[in-house]
């Protein structure tokens, strides 16, 4: 099995959800891979308000203007689009199709209150509908040599297609390469585990033999293993663990200080749309680095070309 051929980044689109108080961290972030990878920028703004033509353009040029004198962006191809569109995630899907992006760049609003797990519907319908690779600012700490885990699936749970983590790999190594970074590879697996009926109705998990339990995980290590192995990652940045995927590996973030975890947005037929389900949502919540989110290869997005229309 051949590795997938690293993806060029040749254009970044920064989606700009407030103009009056950009995110710093955005554009350093946006800049430093523009610079490394040798892209063009594109700062875009979806305003919602309902404004077009002059009266869009004079209320906020001023203030975008200002955004491209920013001295990160210094000596990098910038170019400014200023749209009324909405809702605000398909906006950005819209002009991230009609420019050929490679990357869309947006700043993920985590909810601070703990028992809030829910992404804001900006950031959930975007990463289900992006159909780029979408990163997710989270952290204000700069891009240093940083490490990049690659958080892949050899087991292809959730009907995950195989070459998506070939996918992942590939783009988390581009980035690695350009960032002068290195490329870690995660996974996490539970015991196996079975359930006992009792007569009073509940069920209760009981574990399987010993000898059960280290061929699975033999198994999984073996695949995991090739999967790592063909793309180049040496055993010390292999991560395997057995736990919970989201102890696990924000565990591993931290022991790394890693700048960026790169995760997978699987399919459900049913819905005809990206679903990456409540898992990764509590991890996007809890990991404290930036997430790089990447679509398998037939992904198709349902949000229409054309403002207004509808599919």
């Amino acid at each position: 099995m051949m590795a997938s051929r690293p993806a060029r980044i040749r254009k970044i689109l920064v989606a700009l959800g407030h103009v009056q108080h950009p995110s710093r961290a955005l554009f350093r972030k946006a800049a430093a891979i523009a610079r490394a990878s040798g892209s063009s920028i594109e700062l875009f703004h979806a305003d919602v308000s309902g404004r077009s033509g002059p009266e869009l353009g004079k209320s906020a040029a001023r203030k975008l203007d200002r955004l491209l004198a920013s001295p990160w962006l210094e000596g990098l191809k910038v170019a400014l689009h200023l749209d009324s569109d909405y809702p605000p995630h398909e906006a950005i899907v819209r002009r991230a199709i009609a420019t050929g992006a490679d990357l869309v760049i947006a700043s993920l609003r985590v909810p601070h209150l703990p028992a809030r797990l829910w992404l804001r519907n900006t950031d959930w319908e975007l990463i289900r509908q992006c159909p780029c690779p979408v990163l997710l600012v989270k952290s204000s700490r700069p891009y240093r040599n940083p490490a990049i885990i690659a958080a892949v699936d050899p087991f292809h749970v959730h009907a995950k297609p195989a070459a998506l983590d070939e996918k992942l790999l590939a783009t988390g190594a581009t980035l690695a390469r350009a960032l002068r970074g290195t490329l870690h590879a995660f996974h996490s697996y539970m015991p196996l585990l079975n359930t006992l009926p009792t007569p009073m109705g509940p069920v209760v998990p009981i574990g399987f033999p010993t000898e059960m339990e280290d061929l699975h995980g033999q198994q999984v290590a073996a695949l995991f293993d090739k999967l790592a192995k063909t793309a180049g990652i040496a055993p010390a940045r292999r991560h395997l663990h057995m736990g919970i995927v989201t102890d696990e590996l924000c565990a591993t973030v931290r022991h790394l200080h890693a700048g960026m975890v790169v995760m997978g947005a699987v399919s459900r037929s049913a819905l005809k749309r990206a679903f990456i389900g409540n898992t990764a949502e509590t991890v996007l919540n809890a990991i404290p680095c930036d997430v790089l989110i990447v679509k398998p290869r037939l992904f198709r997005t349902s949000v229409p070309r054309r403002k207004g229309a509808r599919a």
